[in-house]
């Protein structure tokens, strides 16, 4: 599985692409790299309690966000890439 990390998601994991072995889910993921890059990462992509994925996180399963999949529950498989990015604003 690949993973793409984007914007202060790249600054805090200091890559922009790294790979994780399959795992089941979103969620499961999502875990696996906050324990695998600390605080920082986890208070970024999860909400305050742990317990959903940060409002403005925007996670992308080869190409297709996963707040039109199945959300936290987007299923994964070995092949998969996902791509992490922070909300963006400007003008």
């Amino acid at each position: 599985m690949t993973i793409k990390f984007f914007a202060n998601y790249r600054q805090i994991t200091k890559c922009k692409e790294t790979g994780a072995p399959a795992q089941p889910d979103i969620w499961a993921l999502l875990n696996y790299l906050a324990a695998q890059y600390g605080d920082a990462f986890k208070k970024k992509i999860l909400t305050e309690d742990g317990n959903d994925i940060a409002g403005d996180a925007i996670i992308l399963v080869n190409g297709r966000n996963i707040r039109y999949l199945n959300w936290k529950c987007t299923p994964l498989c070995e092949s998969d890439v996902v791509s992490i990015f922070p909300l963006v604003a400007g003008g």
